[in-house]
């Protein structure tokens, strides 16, 4: 199989789809690999590291869509590389299409084969694909909350862990997943007064036997997130819904009823966003302020720290882009039904059920539209 690489093109968006030791193991498996040049210069791997792992540099993305059976991404295609994807042509990627019909509509109308990397499965109900750049996000997310809350950035002026004579921050994280782990470690670990909000009591005794006492474990109700969320310094919101769009936790009128100068940090941005008052912004211009709260609200977190997530993103993924380019998609998607999760549109149909849900899209069945 012939595997393109185009490089990345959102606003400081600095990921690679594979490193040269992807290319490497590609290459021994007998594929062919074209990438973009330029690609990897984010992450400090250069064209010629990629001609010694045996791929060919091209000088444009249009050369990369034009020739490869499947193109391997980070983000979502935007408007114009959607219009270069072709008929039967493989797209492995990010897509959370949940909340996108745009990107959606020109998926199903190009003919080509997506599969996005949130929707992908394991064991237990895991989504590894997804959980790689889970855990950068959520660690980001104190690191980009606690400079949010300085004075200059439009914050309240609060150190997150505080000092000694002087009170902490109060961080409040909604959902226990890994997004919410990670965030909670991080706020733990500067000395922040932690609150994890969950409406699963099981990974609520998990988190409280993982990190103690000095955790506070609340289950979520209404009732218990107004009175939390009102009360907070720092707000995550790291809740998810596999593939369909993101809840609505924080209601404006909670967000009008914060302290001024508060911060709301809104991981789930990607499909959709927890806070009412949400919108994505971008790592140019990460933040707005609305009735007087702080919201950063970055759609692609983890390509502010490019190199960690590409190597952790590719670490994931390789397994299943070997698969693909071994058996073909089809093979490969008929023998792993965690792989077949994955698919969100096949050559014009909607295969993912809670995206279908979300845009009202009728929806068929992966292996029906595979058959």
């Amino acid at each position: 199989m012939l595997v393109g690489v185009p490089r990345e093109i959102k606003t400081h968006e600095y990921r690679v789809g594979l490193t040269t030791g992807s290319v490497s193991e590609l290459v021994h498996h007998g594929h062919a690999v074209i990438v973009e040049t330029m690609a990897g210069a984010g992450i400090g791997q250069s064209d010629e590291m990629y001609r010694r792992a045996g791929a060919e540099i091209v000088g444009s993305a249009a050369e990369v869509f034009a020739r490869a059976d499947m193109i391997v991404k980070v983000k979502e295609p935007q408007p114009h590389e959607c219009r270069m994807l072709r008929e039967g042509q493989v797209l492995f990627t990010y897509l959370h299409l949940a909340p996108d019909p745009e990107q959606t509509h020109a998926l199903l109308a190009s003919g080509c084969v997506a599969i996005a990397y949130e929707t992908v499965t394991g064991p237990g109900n895991t989504l590894p694909l997804l959980s790689p750049m889970s855990e950068v996000a959520g660690r980001m997310a104190i690191q980009a909350g606690a400079h949010c809350l300085e004075k200059e950035q439009g914050g309240s002026g609060m150190l997150l862990g505080g000092v000694p004579g002087v009170e902490a921050a109060k961080v409040v994280v909604l959902g226990g997943g890994v997004v919410g782990t990670n965030a909670v470690r991080m706020a733990m670990g500067m000395e922040a007064h932690v609150t994890v909000i969950d409406k699963s009591l099981a990974r609520l005794k998990e988190l409280d036997f993982r990190f103690g006492g000095m955790l506070n474990t609340i289950f979520a109700t209404r009732e218990a997130t107004q009175r939390h969320v009102t009360g907070a310094d720092l707000v995550v919101g790291a809740v998810l819904v596999p593939g369909a769009a993101a809840p609505t936790l924080v209601t404006e009128d909670m967000v009008k009823a914060m302290k001024p100068g508060s911060v709301l940090v809104d991981v789930a941005i990607d499909q959709g966003g927890c806070f009412e008052t949400s919108h994505p912004t971008t790592h140019a211009d990460p933040t707005f302020v609305r009735h007087g709260v702080v919201h950063y609200c970055v759609a692609n977190m983890p390509g502010a720290v490019a190199r960690t997530s590409t190597f952790a993103l590719n670490n994931a993924t390789l397994p299943f882009v070997l698969a693909l380019a071994d058996n073909g998609y089809r093979q490969a998607l008929a023998e792993d039904p965690h792989l077949r999760n994955g698919l969100n549109v096949h050559r014009g149909q909607l295969t993912c059920q809670a995206v279908a849900e979300a845009l009202g899209h009728e929806y068929v069945p992966a292996l029906k539209a595979i058959a």
